[in-house]
């Protein structure tokens, strides 16, 4: 009976803060005898729109990388015009292959990918041996600590 109590106070008060409609009135049986509809309140002002939206975007991109000294090589190229991404990208694998991917993005067929893999031409650079470092100079001790000289004076 008391959980009865907390779920009607709680509706009558969620009621009354304007969460739901106007309280319900219920029957010695259960049976509601009045519904309050919902209060739809209506927002004064002007609708925000974005004006950074562009229905139809389009954009291009492409970079390399070619680094001598480690080996590394990558590129990658992407166009969308709407809702259509083609693009490929590049990189050199550690088993000195080049995989390259060839994909394209609509709504109609989701995301699509080739990769390819194909022998490198030339062989990976090795990597130059690490750089020597001088050893630090060395730690100079601290000039030995000399204990003041106390005398005794005696007055007699």
């Amino acid at each position: 009976m008391a959980f009865k109590l907390i779920v009607l106070t709680a509706l009558v008060a969620a009621a009354r803060a304007g969460i739901i409609g106007a309280p319900l009135a219920y029957a010695t049986h259960g049976a509601p005898l009045a519904y309050g509809a919902p209060a739809i309140a209506k927002v004064a002002g002007p609708v925000a729109v974005d004006t950074d939206y562009d229905p139809h975007p389009q954009y291009s991109y492409a970079y390399d990388i070619q680094d001598a000294l480690t080996g590394d090589a990558k590129s990658q190229q992407e166009s969308r015009d709407g809702d259509v991404v083609q693009g490929s990208y590049s990189l050199v694998e550690p088993d000195g292959t080049v995989r390259t991917v060839e994909y394209t993005a609509d709504p109609v067929n989701g995301f699509n990918a080739v990769v390819h893999k194909t022998p490198l031409s030339a062989p990976i650079a090795k990597v130059a041996a690490p750089v020597a470092y001088a050893a630090p100079a060395a730690y100079a001790a601290p000039a030995a600590y000399a204990a003041p000289i106390h005398t005794k004076a005696i007055y007699g």
